[in-house]
């Protein structure tokens, strides 16, 4: 079923990594013989039909990316499934990893960085996704490290990032950044490779408008 998305390889130090783009928040990464899924959510995709995971990468407990059911189609006894502390009150036997916290995996490094918002809130003024509860993660292959950034704005966090080869930039509003927002955070930490996903009826030509004559290949794939 994997061949009806599609996918980019990385090359790293350490061998390839091949990237499936499932679509919304959700990705699968294939190296080295292990399989990672990250925000499996079953509106995207049969996830019956795609690989079982070694590990699976949790965000935050929305239902759009916390998907109790697609992630029990990927789970087996021996997936590591790593998540937030909100999403462990619906999940059984995953790793917490709080903000800033970092842990090997399946011999991989995974760093959580906070995932929130500062200007987008809603109508009762709490953000959409506060501060504390929401993860994104920088999985480390070889020599590249790769940032999934979750549910978040450009926030001083992200802004301070280095040695990003590979960035996920959520661009969907009101809930998170806007073209504007994703471009402010590529000039601060510079990745090689920017993906917008999670972009939703956002206008992906905008980024590639504002990024123009920056050092970063941005690269459009089916993700909204």
């Amino acid at each position: 079923m994997t061949d009806i998305f599609e996918t980019d390889v990385i090359s790293t130090s350490a061998g390839d990594v091949a990237i499936t783009f499932i679509g919304h928040g959700s990705l699968m990464m294939e190296f080295s013989g292990k399989t990672i899924h990250v925000d499996p959510f079953g509106e995207v995709a049969d996830y019956s039909q795609l690989p079982k995971a070694d590990i699976v990468l949790v965000t935050h407990e929305h239902g759009d990316h916390l998907d109790l059911d697609a992630l029990g189609h990927v789970r087996t006894e021996k997936t590591v499934v790593v998540l937030t502390e909100l999403c462990a009150a619906k999940v059984k036997d995953g790793i917490v990893l709080h903000n800033g916290e970092t842990r090997e995996v399946g011999g991989l490094t995974v760093n959580a960085l906070p995932a929130y918002n500062m200007v987008n809130k809603r109508p009762d003024g709490l953000p959409f996704h506060p501060k504390g509860a929401g993860n994104g993660y920088i999985v480390t292959f070889g020599d590249t490290r790769i940032y999934i950034a979750g549910d978040t704005e450009n926030t001083p966090e992200m802004k301070g990032l280095q040695n990003i080869s590979v960035a996920f930039l959520p661009m969907n509003l009101p809930y998170t950044m806007t073209p504007e927002m994703v471009a402010d955070a590529v000039r601060a930490f510079h990745p090689r490779i920017l993906y917008p996903y999670h972009f939703g009826d956002t206008n992906t030509s905008r980024i590639v408008d504002l990024l123009k004559g920056e050092d970063v290949d941005v690269r459009i794939r089916k993700m909204s």
